[in-house]
């Protein structure tokens, strides 16, 4: 599109993307290989984003053909194993599970990337792609219709698009408008995110540590650095949150039980209340949902980011099989088909592991030490776990004949 076309009171488009954080910047760039025109809509970010993303290989796989990888390589630490131990004091302890990628033939898991760093290497992919017309407005009324959907922009222009993706998080006026409920769940926690130094190598390996809070979760950043998802009881939060760097800093060493010696934090605490998300369906009057405002998942498992992509990766093939009227409602029906039972499997996987973790009872815990052990036993076990967790299906898959795959 051109920059007079852009100045028009109405801009026409096949696919208009709302929400211009990493949901819609990938799903943009993903969406405009498969149609003439297309528009990503919203207000430009704000603030110093100091979290991180791990992200699986068939995710690093899109990055790689969309060709961000390079941009991102250098600050990209691989994820080679993942390590569980139990760090309860409870009468059933689980034993210590490692997962190692070379297992299932794989280099890594996946990568774990500072979120500054990917969304500049997105926004430096927007820049190279001219088909790609960039607003930056909040979306403020959308009139769905059988044949379009028209959306009100906040600086006064209109969209008019076949396909309305609404990357618009949460709290979604795009879903809204399409009729979609949600469910929504809260748990008793609040996730602490922060990196630090410390002074072993961690070694490419990633150690989850169950409490009775919630999971402790480190994940290797590029040198001596980790990232740190730490999940409590809000008033444990509260206390956290008051502690001065140095203190803080001991508070991780001692937890970690200096695996990886002294930690040193390196940015403050963030804190965020834990809960779920999950929407009706995923489509409906031309609007298809993706990321947080289709599902939303508390930072266990990696699976927010990833999730998202396997979104964009299946709506990116529905389009590109009908584009001449992407939102029609066959495609969107398609769509709901294909993601149900993999945001489903996953809300169900990580709902009932969260709360395996903070129950109790004697059975609960006994159901999950005993699943631990299998995995820590069977190597054909662990390796199905490992495939599925990177993709759905995948683990399955495997198990086929080749003819079958």
């Amino acid at each position: 599109m051109t920059e007079e076309t852009a100045k028009k009171q109405v801009i026409p488009c096949t696919v208009a993307v709302i929400g211009n954080g990493p949901a819609g910047a990938l799903a943009a760039l993903e969406l405009a290989r498969r149609v003439d025109r297309l528009v990503l809509a919203g207000p430009a970010g704000k603030g110093q984003e100091t979290r991180t993303t791990a992200l699986m290989m068939p995710a690093v796989a899109l990055l790689q053909d969309l060709q961000i990888w390079p941009d991102l390589q250098a600050v990209a630490a691989p994820l080679r194993t993942m390590r569980i131990i139990d760090a309860t004091k409870r009468l059933v302890r689980s034993p210590c599970v490692e997962f190692h990628a070379a297992e299932i033939g794989e280099a890594a898991f996946g990568y774990n990337i500072p979120n500054q760093a990917l969304n500049a290497a997105l926004a430096k992919a927007l820049q190279k792609r001219p088909e790609i017309l960039c607003v930056d407005a909040l979306a403020e009324h959308y009139r769905l219709q059988s044949d379009n959907a028209e959306i009100k922009l906040a600086n006064g222009q209109n969209i008019t698009a076949r396909l309305v993706v609404a990357a618009d998080g949460r709290h979604s006026k795009a879903r809204e408008a399409a009729g979609i409920s949600v469910s929504r769940w809260a748990y008793p926690q609040t996730a602490l995110t922060l990196t630090f130094r410390h002074e072993a190598a961690h070694n490419a390996v990633s150690t989850e540590f169950h409490t009775e809070e919630g999971p402790f979760t480190q994940v290797p950043l590029v040198g001596n650095r980790s990232a740190l998802v730490w999940t409590v009881r809000p008033e444990r939060a509260r206390f956290l949150l008051s502690l001065g760097r140095e203190a803080l800093s001991d508070e991780i060493s001692r937890k970690m039980g200096f695996i990886l010696g002294a930690a040193e934090v390196e940015t403050m605490p963030e804190a965020w209340p834990m809960g779920g998300m999950t929407a009706a369906c995923f489509a409906a009057r031309r609007v298809a949902l993706i990321g947080e405002t289709a599902h939303l998942f508390p930072p266990i498992g990696a699976q927010g980011l990833n999730l998202t992509i396997r979104d964009i990766m299946d709506l990116g093939r529905i389009v590109r099989s009908d584009a001449a009227d992407a939102g029609a409602a066959h495609n969107l029906a398609a769509y709901n088909r294909r993601r149900r039972p993999d945001i489903a499997f996953r809300t169900g996987f990580v709902h009932s592991l969260n709360r395996a973790l903070l129950s109790n009872r004697l059975p609960v815990q006994c159901v999950r030490s005993g699943g631990l052990e299998l995995l820590r036993r069977h190597s054909g076990l662990r390796n199905l776990f490992m495939r599925e967790g990177m993709a759905p299906g995948a683990g399955l898959k495997k198990l086929l004949p080749p003819f079958l795959r």
